[in-house]
């Protein structure tokens, strides 16, 4: 995410990124706003609304507690709690159905071990958002240099070469000013 949040800068995209604990350093020019919560995530990213551009690089969890301990869950002789669960907001399904506040441009990431395309394109539906980068998973990715992607849109699925994850994201910085100037993604 500080990848993709630095390309944008250094194209000279005004970038807020709203992200979680990290160790990450916040790139240069970019601004960051830092939130522990999925709640606090949606919150903070309407905040950041009018936007031209959402770019939703990592799911939040898609279940929270239903109930927050105050503290440390001790053991005892009744074995282990039943924690019960509610749904966390779907930010990117939100950010993609805002109406008027829409951004012009919705971009969300998909992990995925196979099927990727397929998954891909079953995501920017079940969303409604405009692009999909779906990322095949399948290997080393998680903590690798490098991946290997493909831009989904409504029209058409276009393969990368497997590169580092920050030519992923200069490449993927380049496809969305292109599609802000009137171009379509995936232009040579």
């Amino acid at each position: 995410r500080s990848a993709i949040a630095a390309a944008l800068a250094e194209l000279g995209a005004e970038v807020t990124l709203v992200s979680g604990p990290t160790n990450l350093p916040v790139p240069q020019g970019v601004k960051r706003v830092s939130i522990e919560s999925a709640r606090e995530m949606l919150e903070a990213s309407e905040a950041a609304l009018p936007l031209d551009v959402a770019v939703m690089v990592a799911a939040v969890a898609d279940w929270r507690p239903t109930k927050e301990a105050k503290g440390k869950i001790k053991k005892d002789a009744g074995g282990i709690p039943a924690i019960a669960l509610q749904e966390n907001p779907d930010i990117l399904a939100t950010l993609s159905k805002l109406g008027k506040k829409r951004p012009k441009l919705v971009i969300g990431f998909a992990a995925e071990t196979d099927d990727v395309e397929a998954n891909g394109r079953a995501k920017i539906g079940k969303k409604g958002c405009d692009w999909i980068v779906a990322n095949d998973v399948s290997g080393d990715v998680m903590g690798g240099a490098e991946n290997a992607v493909i831009l989904i849109t409504k029209d058409k699925a276009e393969t990368w070469p497997r590169m580092t994850k920050e030519a992923v994201a200069r490449k993927l910085a380049v496809e969305i000013a292109a599609a802000l100037a009137g171009k379509s993604p995936g232009r040579k």
